[in-house]
């Protein structure tokens, strides 16, 4: 085995041995830690034994007083004090499953609470009374992990493959981030910070708020240390997955960093790091995940804290929480300040639903306002399709910033970089297409660069803004009493309800009684009014239908008069425009339009100059206007490809047609 990729292999080929006791989809909840406990023995292999010995000398003392010793002894930010290892496991295979149990619960505590999280005990049983438990321990034990073998890097595309290759028919939201694509957004993140690049013993911070197995936290120190062995990069998460937060901390623990900085939790409900900012940000939250199960606390801090908490522009529709990732990024940005005059740096990725979803006044929109209005977006790469192993939909990596340069402020640069991928050879799952270092690099420059090109735009904050406007037109109305009109007042809802009753026992019946014979009464009044007269003012008509009905000493109140005028009257563009109170007109809902104004422009020139010659009597509702935000990406970049002419597709069907009658002949032999 010669690179990690065998390493791979080899412990896939552990998962055939569970086969028939364990579903395909269930071997992860035994190769997963068993990988990570086989990766914790050969770390601690080189100082085990020191470990043991100076264990014995102080095991007396509290675990709190002796862990900092034992860590410094085992050269590790772990140990294990037990007298098992992977070797000598297998001298007792009649009781391998409670000394397996005795080497787990021999680690440290931070380690304990890994394992805790894969709920490995259940396993144990299930493996030793399937006598499953000794082989795959043996075939664990022939894997060399050791980190000369297999660095931590390699490591990490380990866990992360092994949890990809378990979860192949997860959902779309349920994603893994390819290498190339973190690599991509970390040379996104960095490349305007000249001190992280440049200066010695600088230590600066990243956060992920969907971790998963800190692939993209691991890139990014990757990255860094090429660029400058001398800055440190303190690496924050917090991850849903048990599964998922344990390789994640397991990593950090081997790497030697803080694993407290790794957190379980719901980072929308449940905040683990709510009083910190970090210097840069990255992540690739769940896509089209619903986030109605746990929305009351999102809504209370929305409600109650306002732009003191996270969501303070908005709440996006309960079928979609991307942009809830996004405004918590936002707050967790570090302000500029004396002290930190870079401000911060925020790479995520989101399908195109953020882009456009959601009409003017919607929390999307709101949402889009605030960050646009607040010049945070620097840019937007369109990434090509068919890049991630669960889902080939469109995804975009948004940059957004705190501290524009001077050139950037109240721009914004969209990238299509949609055809900037190979091939691969083979797919894995829905991933068919890969981003080379060439195209990386390319797509890198183009965006540093910040000239328009080919694949490129520069927009101001504004061109993606709106005005929606209500545009109303007058109700006109006729009316006339005849047979069919007066059918119509008998059939409505309100004019009904006159005969039915809330109350109970007689009083219940006498209601219902009165109101049959008011609507008996009425009825009458109608039909002895019924002629070929049609009234083309509405105010005229209601004094006449008053009167009627005073005349019969009828008291008409003013919801069942509406039901009558309702019924007895239709459109009518000719008649009288209908006004309320104070004479106001009265618009005519049917009629309603409405209009999306450019933000640059002005609606009044525009409803004067696009409207008004086309409806005259129409004018703009000031009280619905609204601002809205969109981002409609594609559309940027759309090429228009002239149709074919009629006469050459004809030539094309002729063609065909010959070829096909040539193939007929052929086939019946003549």
């Amino acid at each position: 085995m010669i690179n990690f990729q065998d390493k791979e292999s080899f412990i896939w080929s552990i998962a055939e041995i569970l086969r028939g006791i364990y579903k395909p989809k269930d071997y992860g909840k035994v190769i997963l830690p068993l990988a990570v406990l086989r990766r914790f023995d050969c770390v601690l292999e080189d100082t085990k034994d020191e470990v043991l010995s100076k264990y014995e000398a102080l095991k007396n003392i509290s675990e709190d007083a002796r862990e900092p010793i034992l860590k410094n002894v085992a050269k590790q930010n772990f140990y294990n004090t037990s007298k098992y290892n992977f070797k000598n496991l297998l001298n007792d295979a009649d009781h391998m499953a409670d000394n397996l149990r005795d080497y787990i619960n021999g680690f440290s505590a931070t380690a304990r609470d890994i394992m805790g999280y894969f709920e490995f005990d259940k396993q144990i049983d299930k493996m030793e009374n399937n006598d499953l438990l000794y082989i795959t321990i043996k075939r664990f034990g022939e894997l060399d992990l050791h980190p000369d073998k297999v660095s931590n890097v390699e490591m990490g595309y380990i866990f992360e493959d092994l949890i990809r290759r378990f979860s192949e028919h997860a959902e779309a939201g349920d994603h893994y981030t390819p290498r190339e694509v973190i690599r991509l957004m970390v040379a996104l993140l960095f490349m305007h910070n000249a001190d992280i690049l440049t200066k010695h013993g600088l230590t600066q911070t990243l956060y992920d708020c969907a971790a998963g197995t800190g692939g993209m936290g691991s890139v990014a120190q990757e990255y860094l240390q090429e660029l400058n062995p001398h800055v440190n990069l303190e690496f924050f998460a917090q991850e849903i997955n048990g599964e998922s937060y344990a390789i994640c901390k397991a990593d950090i623990l081997i790497k030697g960093a803080d694993a407290h900085h790794i957190r379980l939790g719901n980072t929308l409900s449940n905040d683990q790091f709510k009083n910190n900012k970090f210097n840069y940000l990255i992540s690739n939250p769940p896509y089209g995940v619903d986030w109605k199960s746990y929305q009351k606390p999102i809504l209370k801090e929305h409600k109650e804290q306002g732009y003191n908490g996270r969501f303070g522009p908005g709440t996006p529709r309960s079928s979609d929480g991307q942009l809830l990732f996004l405004l918590h990024l936002i707050s967790k940005m570090k302000p500029v300040t004396t002290e930190n005059p870079q401000g911060s740096r925020l790479a995520i990725i989101m399908n195109g639903s953020p882009l456009f979803t959601g009409d003017a006044g919607s929390g999307e929109s709101e949402i889009r306002r605030y960050v646009l209005e607040n010049d945070l977006v620097e840019g937007i790469v369109a990434l090509p399709n068919d890049l991630f192993y669960n889902t080939g939909i469109s995804t975009y990596v948004w940059i957004l910033t705190n501290n524009k340069s001077a050139n950037r402020k109240g721009k914004i640069q969209l990238v299509n970089a949609v055809h900037f991928s190979k091939k691969m050879k083979k797919s894995i799952g829905k991933k068919q297409n890969e981003i080379t270092q060439q195209q990386i690099e390319k797509i890198v420059h183009m965006y540093s660069e910040f000239r328009e090109g080919e694949y490129v735009k520069i927009f101001d904050n504004e061109d993606f803004g709106y005005y929606k406007i209500t545009i109303e037109r007058p109700l006109r109305l006729n009316f006339q009493i005849n047979d069919e009109r007066i059918e119509k007042v008998v059939k409505d809802k309100v004019f009904q309800s006159l005969a039915t009753s809330k109350k109970k026992g007689e009083n219940d019946l006498a209601e219902i009684e009165a109101g049959k014979i008011a609507q008996t009464r009425i009825i009458e009044i109608l039909l002895n009014m019924k002629s070929k007269t049609i009234y083309k003012n509405r105010e005229e008509f209601i004094k006449i239908l008053k009167a009627a009905f005073k005349k019969a000493d009828i008291s008409i109140s003013t919801p069942i008069l509406k039901a009558i005028l309702t019924g007895l009257s239709e459109k009518d563009e000719t008649a009288d425009i209908c006004r309320g109170k104070k004479d106001e007109v009265e618009a005519d809902s049917d009629l309603r339009d409405t209009e999306y104004v450019p933000l640059k422009e002005n609606i009044h020139e525009y409803f004067k100059r696009e409207v008004a010659p086309h409806v005259p009597d129409a004018w703009i509702d000031e009280s619905k206007t609204r601002i809205g935000y969109e981002l409609p990406f594609t559309r940027q970049f759309y090429k228009y490809t002239k149709l074919r002419s009629s006469e050459e597709i004809l030539a094309e069907i002729k063609e065909l047609e010959v070829s096909i009658n040539e193939q007929l002949k052929k086939v019946m032999g003549s």
